[in-house]
């Protein structure tokens, strides 16, 4: 399904001109808008999936393909020394278009720090909490 009203659904599909940097049957990798590094992309769906809870298993194997593929362009062409995959599902969680999508971020040597996070701690039991409840629901 492909949703007229979501702006992702017409990028990944050509209604809106891109910077196209791969394309296939199932996706669309453009470079982003507002990129946090040169060469910042997204791999879009051209079906609409909201979030990677919705997305059909079929095309969730094939997104990281598709991410291996053009993050190894993006070593050799743009010369970075490695990138970040980034996936966020729900506002919370920092989507704000709701259509899946993976943003390939190249990261340059010496260059910001960002998708980083200081490690925190956590007890035995709440380790133990944590497991049961998520394992519980599988």
């Amino acid at each position: 399904m492909v949703k007229d009203d979501c702006i992702f659904c017409k990028l990944a599909n050509g209604v809106i001109p891109t910077a196209t940097l791969y394309e296939d049957d199932d996706f669309r990798a453009i470079l982003d808008a507002g990129p946090a590094s040169r060469g910042h992309a997204l791999i879009l769906p051209k079906q609409h999936y909201e979030n990677l809870c919705q997305l059909d298993e079929a095309v969730g194997a094939k997104v990281l393909k598709v991410a291996a593929k053009l993050g190894k362009a993006m070593e050799s062409g743009l010369g970075c020394a490695g990138f970040n995959l980034v996936q966020n599902n729900g506002e919370a969680a920092g989507q704000t278009v709701m259509h899946f999508h993976m943003h390939i971020i190249p990261r340059y040597k010496n260059g910001p720090e960002m998708v980083a996070w200081k490690p925190g701690s956590v007890s035995a039991e709440e380790t133990k909490s944590i497991v049961e409840a998520v394992t519980s629901r599988l």
